[in-house]
């Protein structure tokens, strides 16, 4: 690898002033990890080469969405024909959707399809009704299921995720194992439906099974229109707010963290993966402005990649969420609360796995800021 080989993409950011599209190259030097990016439309140098860690040469594929000094990225285009032929690869999308039976088993699927090597890029928890369903499974209208089928999937919530990897519709697949959990249990005895499903119909998770059926499905859940799709399952009611930080899911620790949550004993009533910008985390957290010393980089850190917001429900009232997460310091945490969630996934004040919310009086608030403000 020489020191001056490089790879380009062409890439893609929203800009809200302007209520448009801008497009740059992106220049990225696998040598010593630094990006350079040129104003295609302006003709004019973006950004001058420097180092950039937070960004791996295997998140660089067409349909990818990084994060470059809290400005998000969609690379849209290789830029030249070297960084194609080099890189163009077989990434593909597929829609995971986790039916209503994934239940309390929810953090160790997503954690199972993220150990896999798959990208969550898209996550919303919603509840599909009975039209949704008849759309959704038209192939199976003949089927002697079909009917039971569609009273299963409109019985609950259920989360659609789109993942990213190479050869991600039949790996998808594999990983999922037999549509029918008792052969599955024979035939692939590690696979999601083998270690948590209950028969042909009540069986965890669906894939997609070729690549127009994926981009079909994921159309359905996530309109590539921009528009909303179906509606998520907030309830704003006796909840409180948690974020999954970027670095958190960045080192996959998204299905951890939720299992955690679930076997503490709360209940998940709304999940979303966002992307926040700058405005939006600034806004978030305006009431720490002025308060707390690390505001400037709790604002840099939540926009430095997708975070996964979560409602949380605490059936039991003796169980206070706050108190489940820990201090705000990792180091205190591991000293005074070992157990807590940023005792066991937090690595500094900043990167401190979750944010939780800090009175009980705005968990409403901070719910309805992610579920209904940004989900609209």
């Amino acid at each position: 690898m020489s020191q001056d080989e490089r790879y380009a993409f062409i890439a893609e950011w929203y800009d809200t002033n302007a209520s448009l599209f801008r497009r740059y190259e992106l220049l990225y030097y696998p040598k010593d990890g630094s990006v350079e990016m040129y104003d295609m439309k302006n003709r004019c140098r973006f950004l001058n080469r420097i180092k950039y860690e937070d960004l791996q040469f295997k998140d660089l594929f067409v349909g990818n969405k990084i994060t470059i000094f809290s400005r998000h990225l969609n690379l849209v285009d290789y830029g030249d024909q070297y960084t194609s032929r080099m890189l163009g690869s077989r990434k593909e999308r597929t829609l995971a959707l986790l039916k209503p039976d994934v239940a309390l088993k929810l953090g160790d699927v997503i954690d199972m399809i993220i150990r896999a090597g798959f990208t969550i890029t898209k996550a919303k928890m919603t509840k599909v009704s009975r039209a949704e369903a008849i759309d959704f499974y038209a192939d199976h209208q003949a089927k002697p299921y079909y009917n039971e089928l569609l009273e299963f999937m409109t019985s609950g919530p259920v989360v659609a995720m789109e993942i990213l990897g190479d050869d991600a519709i039949s790996r998808w697949k594999n990983l999922l194992g037999p549509a029918n959990s008792s052969v599955a249990r024979t035939d692939a005895p590690n696979s999601v439906r083998a270690c948590f499903g209950t028969d042909g119909i009540r069986n965890v998770a669906h894939g997609p099974d070729s690549f127009s059926s994926a981009a079909r499905e994921l159309e359905l859940f996530f309109p590539s229109s921009g528009g909303r799709g179906p509606a998520n399952t907030a309830k704003y009611t006796h909840c409180t707010c948690c974020v999954i930080k970027p670095h958190a899911v960045k080192e996959g620790l998204t299905g951890k963290i939720i299992k955690a949550i679930l076997d503490g004993g709360f209940d998940i009533s709304a999940l979303q993966m966002f992307y926040m910008d700058r405005a939006n985390a600034e806004e978030f957290y305006s009431i720490y402005k002025g308060v707390v010393a690390e505001y400037a980089e709790m604002v840099v850190e939540l926009c430095s990649g997708p975070c996964v917001a979560l409602e949380i429900r605490q059936v039991d009232p003796e169980k206070v969420f706050r108190d489940f997460c820990g201090p705000s310091d990792p180091e205190i945490a591991r000293f005074l609360r070992p157990g807590t969630l940023r005792a066991i996934f937090g690595k500094n004040k900043i990167q401190n796995a979750v944010h939780c919310t800090d009175l009980p009086e705005d968990g409403l608030l901070e719910v309805q800021y992610f579920f209904n403000i940004l989900d609209n």
